[in-house]
């Protein structure tokens, strides 16, 4: 089946330059929103935007390779390869620090327990890093590289998405929704294979498993004295001590239980 795949590859190039470049757009539509609304600054700390930065070059480093391989640029696309294996670990590493620091200063989304928060930044960002990992792997096999980084490039779309979607309405299962918008990206790559192979490549299987994994494995972590574990190890000392795991934040704005109305 690969050698199939590897001799009509060139007909997947639009399928993954287009892709790439929707997968972009939904990033730019989904932290442009917060900033057009006021809910972000350029007054945040440096950090966040040392991560800002790093994310967004890897989403501009992302389209960039799918272009040079449209274009047969393919020994350009190869070395700028080993600068993303080295971008892709940072992006772990800041996605795993922002989210503890996030939740050490009991700033976490309102639509999420900080317990579950913590639990799904973290899983989500590791399922990134070994899908991408796993790919780079096998960067000699075509066909299952372009699919494994698509779902890896796919799971970063998820905090976009959280932007978008109209994450109060949707508690409790705020995660699930996300999810799903995730899960459209790889099954648009199934739909697209069986058009034109009339099968569906075992890369999406293992990139759209992986993605339905990690949010089983979220919610089974998170709630058991595991994920308490590590939620109290991680705000030990600080603000998110006195924050409750597993019960969601106050609504913006809201009045604490005993305000008299008006203060």
């Amino acid at each position: 089946m690969a050698t199939i795949y590897d001799r009509t590859r060139t007909s997947d190039h639009r399928f993954f330059v287009v892709t790439a470049y929707i997968m972009a757009g939904i990033i730019v539509a989904g932290f442009g929103m917060q900033w057009l609304m006021g809910r972000s600054s350029f007054r945040s700390p440096p950090m966040l935007h040392i991560h800002a930065v790093v994310f967004m070059g890897w989403t501009i480093l992302y389209v960039v390779q799918n272009h040079l391989v449209g274009r047969g640029s393919v020994a350009v696309h190869r070395r700028l390869g080993w600068i993303g294996a080295g971008w892709a670990v940072a992006v772990v590493i800041l996605g795993l620090y922002m989210t503890a620091m996030m939740v050490r200063q009991g700033r976490t989304p309102f639509f999420f327990q900080p317990g579950y928060f913590l639990v799904m930044n973290w899983l989500t960002v590791l399922g990134f890093g070994a899908l991408t990992a796993v790919a780079i792997r096998l960067r000699g096999r075509t066909d299952w590289h372009r699919r494994l980084m698509l779902c890896g490039m796919a799971i970063l779309t998820g905090p976009a998405f959280g932007r978008l979607l109209p994450m109060p309405l949707l508690i409790p299962f705020a995660a699930w929704g996300v999810t799903l918008c995730v899960m459209l990206l790889p099954i648009a790559g199934m739909i697209a294979d069986i058009r034109r192979y009339g099968t569906i490549h075992r890369a999406w299987w293992w990139g759209a498993g992986t993605i339905a994994a990690l949010q089983l494995a979220i919610g089974i972590v998170a709630f058991s004295p595991f994920g308490l574990t590590v939620y109290r190890a991680v705000t030990a000392g600080a603000a998110g001590e006195t924050v409750a795991p597993l019960a969601f934040p106050p609504f913006p704005g809201a009045r604490p239980p005993g305000t008299p109305p008006g203060r």
